[in-house]
């Protein structure tokens, strides 16, 4: 169940790390309930009403000089050439989408509304729209931006406050999380194929036809929707991951009303499953073996120096014969082990914690391992989960034309435990959850932005998610695409620096475009 999660925020930011988006963690903080209102360019502008619980609930506190206002509209459940359908599932029906609004009190020469979309898919963009409206030393957008745009976050189509999918039982999440990452024997991977049949069926059972209305196509007229409500001629977009894939479907569909985008942690939309998973499985191995190497050269640092790989390795071997037991009564298995090292790779500030994580494991506290891995799902401390994985696996599914067979599966488990021995086989099984899907497909274009302004496209070097290979990938399906390069370690990379922070301000606020080929260092 590795996936191209939500932007993680600095955990560095004390104040803030507690609550801040962990690789998709969700907080169970709603949006006011205001009247949702029908969207478009025929609908009546939406009436926003004064939500600072959402940022206490969230943060603990609001923004310094921030105002933050929340609104819902209405939009066609199923898009037909961007208006609403008269046939076929969900027809005559709507969604609501949750929008929050934050804007700065010194607010001058406004130019309109940035949109946020934090990737996932799943993640929540009110409550990223929260994060980002905090000071840039807490992780947030620089004042050049806040002074100059409305920062507007929207939970898409099934995710937190809009219309959210929820189908997938907290004991088939718990099941699924700590499954054995490469499961070996015939017995344990039919066992995960029966996991993931009983997954679909929930998911079936309660949707059934309409689940192939979740993808990011669909997403992306919503999109538009949005522009529109908010009253915007053209769209500035800040999308994080597949938040990356959004924008581009929009900047396809729409290459007329797009003002500025930025595209940061790119997905390359051409690659299918199989092509997407072996990329990751390649570029958490490239970030491991990051970690591996500051580990080594850090042994002060790092209590599992010098093979961090080995002490890894070591730590899943042990849980499958004698997993350690945590203080809620879980035993720490092969796949929540896995799923604290995958948690730790987003981010190299995350390094020093999972060396901790394993050290302590080893001497038989599952703690860290816990915390780690529960950030990643989206686990609460009474063992409930938030719809982030019912939502992604919802859009994923719904995007693929294909899937591979269980046979093929089996075969590249087999392959990549060879090629990418600690991920490989975890991002193949992965395969299964929509192999086992039940919903329809909605596969989203993969072309030229044809009539789009130029689109900044940002790729980090050394990250693990969305490897950098994507980004010259998708900077040239687009067509009018311009790569930033960040030297840097982790998933995204504005604003973590002030040489990133400058290009993307300056192409956001005055539509400068980059120099071709500007690098940014790592510090």
């Amino acid at each position: 169940m590795v996936r191209s999660p939500a932007r993680r925020f600095a955990p560095a930011v004390l104040l803030l790390a507690s609550t801040f988006l962990a690789a998709g963690c969700t907080v169970p903080a709603l949006a006011p309930r205001t009247e949702a209102q029908p969207a478009g360019p025929s609908g009546t502008a939406p009436t926003w009403q004064a939500c600072p619980e959402v940022a206490e609930e969230l943060v603990g506190r609001t923004a310094p000089g921030m105002r933050y206002e929340c609104t819902r509209i209405q939009v066609p459940r199923n898009w037909a050439d961007g208006t609403a359908a008269t046939a076929g599932p969900g027809a005559g029906e709507t969604f609501e989408i949750a929008l929050l609004r934050a804007r700065s009190t010194d607010q001058r020469d406004r130019i309109g509304s940035l949109l946020i979309n934090p990737g996932g898919p799943g993640g929540s963009g009110v409550d990223t729209a929260v994060y980002l409206s905090f000071p840039a030393a807490l992780g947030g957008l620089p004042t050049a931006v806040t002074d100059r745009f409305d920062i507007v976050g929207f939970d898409p189509r099934g995710v937190g406050r809009s219309s959210p999918v929820k189908c997938i039982s907290d004991a088939n999440l718990d099941a699924s999380f700590g499954y054995d990452p490469d499961p070996e024997s015939q017995q344990s991977f039919d066992g995960l194929v029966a996991l993931n049949q009983r997954i679909g069926r929930e998911c079936g059972d309660r949707y059934g036809d309409q689940l192939a209305l979740y993808g990011t196509e669909q997403a992306a007229h919503d999109i538009d929707a949005i522009r529109a409500a908010v009253g915007d001629e053209k769209l500035t977009y800040l999308g994080y991951s597949y938040g990356t894939l959004l924008g581009a479907t929009y900047a396809q569909l729409y290459p007329e009303r797009v003002r500025a985008l930025v595209l940061d942690g790119a997905v390359d939309p051409r690659l299918d499953q199989v092509a997407s998973s072996e990329s990751q499985a390649k570029g958490f191995e490239r970030a491991f073996d990051n970690f591996s190497l500051w580990c080594s050269s850090n042994p002060d640092r790092c209590p599992i120096a010098p093979s961090a790989r080995e002490a890894v390795t070591s730590a899943i071997d042990k849980a499958r014969v004698s997993p350690v037991r945590g203080d809620d009564g879980r035993e720490a298995t092969p796949g929540w082990i896995f799923y604290a090292v995958v948690s730790s790779l987003y981010t190299e500030a995350g390094w020093e914690q999972l060396a901790q994580a394993i050290d302590e494991l080893a001497g038989g506290d599952a703690t860290e391992v816990f915390r780690l891995a529960d950030a990643y799902a989206g686990r609460e401390p009474d063992g409930t989960y938030s719809n982030l994985f019912d939502a992604n696996l919802a859009v994923n599914c719904a995007d693929e034309a294909e899937k591979p067979s269980r046979e093929q599966i089996r075969e590249l488990q087999s392959q990549w435990r060879e090629q990418y021995p600690l991920f490989g086989p975890a991002l193949a099984v992965g395969l299964l959850a929509c192999t086992e899907w039940p919903g329809g497909r909605d596969p989203y274009p993969t072309g030229a932005a044809d009539g789009a302004p130029p689109i900044l496209v940002v790729g980090t070097t050394g990250d693990p998610a969305t490897p950098y290979e994507q980004t010259p990938a998708l900077a040239e399906m687009l067509g009018v695409g311009r790569v930033l390069t960040w030297e840097g370690e982790g998933h995204t990379a504005y604003p973590q620096t002030d040489c990133i922070s400058a290009a993307v301000d300056a192409y956001l606020v005055d539509l400068t475009v980059p120099a071709e080929g500007k690098s940014c260092p790592p510090q």
